[in-house]
This record gives C-alpha cells, structure tokens and sequence, in this order.
C-alpha cells in the first residue's frame, strides 16, 4: 500500500507543479529571478491537463485501494494531503489568468 500512496503523492506534487508552471515565472519576474530559462515553462502547459488528470487517477486509485485493503483509517491523512494537493492543482489551473492578472498589477 505504501506504494500507491507514494505515487499519489509523486502524481499530486507533479500535478502541482504543472498547475503553476504559468503563474511561477510571473511571480519569479515579480522577484527579479528572469532569465531565458523560463520559456521551459511555455512547454510544460502543453501537458498540463494530461498531467492534471493522471495525478486524479492515481489519488483515486490510492483511495480505492486503501479502502479496499482495510487500511484506509490508518492512511485517512496522507490520503487527504494528496487530494488537497490535486485539487489545488486543478484551482490554479481553472484560475491561472486570475491569479496572473493579479501578479501583473503587484509589478
């Protein structure tokens, strides 16, 4: 079981690190931490939305399992981490041009 729980939470990080891949060059620039290597960033929204709903499966499977394997008392609090993390994601993404409208009038 601890494997699924360890690729739930691979799969919520991972989804929440794609989730912010446009609003954290704004706040880097915001900073003063520019340079050319944030149009790697322009690549990983391409994938985001894959990324978004492979992080919701695993996090659904992990749930499903523990349940299923009696171990969900035990795992109720990671479990919950992971889908706090995974729906966070999906809210920067559902808001990303909110949150960078936000970020361009703190410049």
């Amino acid at each position: 079981m601890q494997k699924y729980l360890s690729l739930s939470y691979l799969g919520s990080v991972s989804a929440l690190g794609v989730a912010t891949c446009c609003v954290l060059p704004m706040t880097m620039l915001l900073l003063g931490l520019g340079g050319s290597w944030l149009a790697i960033f322009g690549k990983i929204a391409a994938v985001s939305y894959y990324v978004l709903a492979i992080s919701t499966a695993l996090v659904a499977v992990s749930w499903l399992l523990s349940h299923q394997r009696g171990s969900l008392p035990k795992l109720k609090c990671w479990l919950w981490g992971t889908t706090a993390m995974t729906g966070l994601a999906w809210v920067v993404v559902f808001y990303e041009a909110r949150i960078n409208d936000f970020l361009i009038m703190q410049m």
